[in-house]
């Protein structure tokens, strides 16, 4: 009997200990830029060259009236095909370019601003594959798979914007496809969306959509809640027609925009850290003196993702060190010139949930998110080289953001943290820390505590299943897929979506 008020007190402790803490310990948007892989003479450097490069060599197979465009606020034709930008145009497209700008949510309180040395991991990439929840095997990506990615990371509060991760390989017309992306994301989230148009002529219709999702024709351009990712620079340093078109399209529809570089080193670029660096600074560049050229200051991610291969072998190297330090040094550029930063990271060559997942997706995470990078892509459920995607990664990825986000937060040093006062009533009090004020203050306030991280003595690990991270991670995912089905669309915007639109899939 004596025993039985005992007991309940630690059953109480250990109950706050697993509830969710009144003050958030890692929310998103923590600010990086503490790890600066480049020096300012080397910022200097690489920034002097990539101008070189633009000036002296400019842009190749630039469409008819981009060139106009190009032309008319300050570029030179050298007569041999190519467009050259001089240093004072770029310039005055980085002096006049959006420095930060809010990505809309349709539930404005799931809205991120991007810029400064804000950090959000988002999703991105264009999975051809699908690791299965049953067998554990990929097969191809489907656009009930798009549905079920988009209502499970509709829970994970650090993928702060989604873009499909993956592509329905069951719609084989191109318009279809762009469709049903898009209702996809309208039927299954409120967070900010991205999205590609494979062409420029997709863009009208697909608007037509989003403004019937948001009250009505002309609404959704006077709060866009969905951005556009475009790569418009083929490298080396050639712009791509069917993109940009696309970008066109999009500012004139007042679409955000991501302009994405994504040459390889070795291979679309020099195999050098430095040169690489260096071209695919000057081809964003490009992309944003082309934004400047047709609508000066519009909203653009300044998406410069440095990508890796094995030069032995030519296999994409996504979770190499070489791909972390690449895309940190992205970032630092990015942000040390003032632009919205985007990078690819937290990317991994595993094709299952095992320890070179883990490895490749935490190291070239954390670098990025240290470095400051705004928007880092492909950072949640991408496997396999960008091939794969993965229900049980979302999960495990949202885990690891938050304890990225902990460590961004860094350590507060103040009279009461630094607890003078706890320390000497623990050496001539009890001797210790546990149960006093101070460590309970700082419990709620300093921890994050993992629903997935298995932190048992092993016993206790082997007497509950022995479960591994990939067992918990699809017991999550099972039990979100079954409870969380949201209908963000009322009945009368689906009604007229699919009275507009070929809708092919719609969850019951």
């Amino acid at each position: 009997m004596a025993q039985g008020p005992k007991r309940a007190g630690r059953a109480e402790r250990i109950a706050r200990r697993m509830a969710k803490p009144v003050f958030d310990p890692c929310p998103p948007g923590q600010l990086g830029g503490a790890y600066k892989p480049l020096t300012k003479a080397e910022l200097d450097r690489i920034f002097d060259t990539a101008l070189l490069l633009l000036d002296n060599l400019g842009l190749g197979a630039v469409p008819g009236r981009l060139r106009a465009d190009l032309l008319a606020v300050g570029a030179r034709d050298n007569g041999a095909g190519r467009i050259l930008l001089p240093p004072p145009l770029v310039q005055d497209a980085i002096d006049r370019a959006a420095k930060t700008f809010v990505l809309h949510g349709r539930d404005p309180a799931r809205s991120i601003e991007v810029g400064g040395n804000r950090v959000h991991f988002g999703t991105g990439g264009a999975a051809v594959q699908t690791l299965d929840l049953d067998s554990r095997i990929y097969r191809p990506a489907t656009l009930k798979d798009l549905h079920d990615f988009t209502r499970l990371q509709d829970t994970l509060t650090n993928v702060s914007w989604y873009t499909r991760c993956c592509v329905a390989t069951d719609v084989s017309d191109i318009f279809d496809m762009d469709v049903n992306t898009v209702y996809a994301l309208l039927r299954n989230t409120t967070k900010p969306v991205a999205t590609s148009f494979t062409l420029a002529a997709h863009v009208a219709p697909i608007v037509e959509m989003l403004d019937i999702a948001s009250g009505g024709a002309g609404q959704f351009a006077k709060r866009p809640f969905l951005k556009a990712h475009i790569s418009p620079i083929i490298s080396p340093l050639a712009f791509g027609e069917d993109a940009v078109d696309v970008v066109y399209a999009c500012i004139r529809h007042n679409i955000p925009i991501s302009c994405i570089t994504a040459a390889q080193a070795g291979a679309t670029a020099p195999a050098t850290l430095a040169g690489f660096l260096a071209q695919s600074l000057a081809e964003t560049l490009a992309s944003l003196v082309m934004v400047h050229a047709i609508q000066p200051g519009f909203p653009m991610v300044f998406s410069n993702w440095p990508l890796v291969v094995d030069l032995r072998t030519g296999a994409f190297a996504g979770g190499s060190g070489e791909t972390a330090l690449l895309n940190a040094a992205s970032a630092q550029l990015s942000n040390w010139l003032g632009l919205p930063s985007g990078v690819a990271c937290s990317m991994t060559d595993a094709k299952a949930i095992d320890a070179q997942y883990g490895m490749e997706k935490g190291l070239t995470s954390l670098a990025a998110a240290l470095a400051g990078g705004n928007l880092i892509y492909e950072s949640s459920g991408m496997t396999a080289s960008l091939l794969g995607a993965s229900f049980e990664a979302f999960v495990l990825d949202d885990e690891m953001h938050s304890n990225t986000y902990r460590i961004l937060r860094g350590i507060e040093v103040s009279e009461e943290n630094l607890g003078y006062e706890a320390i000497m009533d623990a050496v001539f009090g009890d001797g210790h820390f546990l149960g006093g004020a101070h460590t309970h203050a700082a419990m709620e306030r300093d921890y994050f505590y993992p629903a997935l991280a298995d932190r048992q003595e092993p016993r206790s690990w082997a007497e509950s299943g022995a479960h591994d991270a990939w067992d918990r991670a699809h017991a999550q995912v099972r039990a979100v897929l079954r409870d969380h089905q949201p209908e963000y669309l009322t009945k009368e915007q689906d009604d007229a979506i699919k009275a507009r639109f070929n809708i092919l899939y719609s969850p019951t």
